[in-house]
């Protein structure tokens, strides 16, 4: 079934098609973006790994690095964590006042233990009127930039936060949200729930909602938003060692499927080799960009026909001729694999979540949350 989505609003940007690259720690950073913007023609919007608020406020070199754009970003997309409502509003005023970036996405969906065990990311949303200041905070200080926010359902089953947060975030004002569903208990494990994209779709009419988790090819991203009325898509594993989803999903909502892309393995290494320059480039040395990119590797390979003494040896290059050179030594004529389509990234779930003492007591009391709380490194 054909489908259509109107345009995305986010504040005074129109984001066409409504689809939108997921902030992934160590993932999104200025090379990806690009990678994955190319292959979309520059549309959909595409967002910064996560920020701490303590390390932008105290410039932190490494995060003032992660917040780079390149001069084709447009809208440039920010997303920062915070715990403590004043860091989070200075951090909000500085990249406000100081012209950092076109839009602010606030994180309470990290399920990562050391943000959570800080009462942050998906642990936050239960502590209501903690929430509740942080946006405020947050809306207040953006003056005309726009504020979302990403969350998850809860913390667990027994501890479901969703509905509030989307109320209270209508109530302060944030332009639209994005719901990835599943608890910070499940990780990525088992399946998301999609039902609950569209039970906040109903509660919060007010504004966009945006679906995301288990988006692993167009086609999925066309189902949710047709079984869930959400309206758009945030896409994070899925594009995982294959930026050129963006090229598919583009196609998709726009009702070209026969663009859906299959590269042989020639191109995908021919992405690989780019993916890898970029990000010497972007650090200012080859080889510890090609150091970076080897997390990359068994991603873009997903599927191929290559033996496992090869994927070891390109998953410790330290140079782009030593990577080209191994890439130049496989069956590049190989068809985009069958298997290729599906998961990939982190799927094995985590039943415990790693919450500050007496966490759970009270909804309400955000007692001994402050500075302290707050982390003081970028990037997941």
């Amino acid at each position: 079934m054909p489908t259509t989505a109107s345009p995305l609003q986010i504040g005074p940007h129109t984001v066409q098609p409504p689809v939108v690259l997921a902030p992934m720690a160590g993932i999104t950073n200025a090379p990806f973006r690009t990678l994955c913007r190319e292959f979309s023609g520059g549309k959909g919007l595409f967002v910064s790994e996560m920020i701490t608020t303590r390390a932008l406020v105290e410039r932190n070199e490494k995060t003032m690095q992660l917040i780079h754009f390149d001069a084709s970003e447009r809208p440039r997309s920010i997303q920062l964590y915070g715990v403590d409502p004043a860091t989070v509003g200075k951090a909000v005023r500085m990249i406000a006042e100081e012209d950092l970036a076109d839009h602010i996405d606030l994180n309470f969906g990290c399920p990562v233990p050391k943000v959570t065990r800080k009462g942050g990311g998906s642990a936050l949303p239960y502590k209501r009127h903690l929430l509740r200041a942080i946006l405020r905070e947050a809306v207040s200080g953006a003056g005309d930039l726009p504020v979302t926010m990403k969350m998850r359902k809860g913390i667990d089953d027994d501890h479901i936060t969703y509905l509030d947060a989307g109320r209270i975030a209508v109530e302060e004002g944030v332009t639209s949200i994005a719901l990835h569903g599943r608890t910070a208990a499940q990780h990525y494990g088992g399946t998301a729930d999609w039902d609950a994209i569209a039970r906040l779709k109903e509660h919060v009419p007010e504004i966009p909602v945006l679906g995301n988790g288990d988006i692993w090819s167009a086609e999925d991203a066309l189902r949710m938003v047709r079984e869930t009325g959400c309206d758009g898509v945030v896409v994070g594993r899925g594009c995982l060692g294959r930026p050129w989803l963006f090229s598919d999903l583009v196609a998709a909502f726009e009702g070209r499927h026969e663009a859906i892309a299959r590269p042989t393995l020639r191109e995908v290494a021919d992405v690989m080799v780019r993916h890898a320059t970029l990000l010497g480039e972007w650090i200012g040395d080859e080889s510890k960009g090609v150091v970076d990119f080897r997390k990359h590797v068994a991603w873009y390979l997903k599927g191929f026909a290559v033996g496992s003494e090869m994927r070891k040896r390109l998953a410790i290059t330290s140079s782009l001729e030593e990577l080209r050179a191994g890439l130049d030594e496989l069956d590049l004529d190989q068809p985009w694999p069958a298997g290729a389509d599906g998961p990939r990234g982190r799927t094995s779930g985590n039943n415990r979540v790693v919450l500050p003492d007496g966490w759970l007591k009270d909804p309400y009391d955000c007692a001994g949350v402050g500075e302290d709380a707050e982390l003081d490194t970028s990037g997941g």
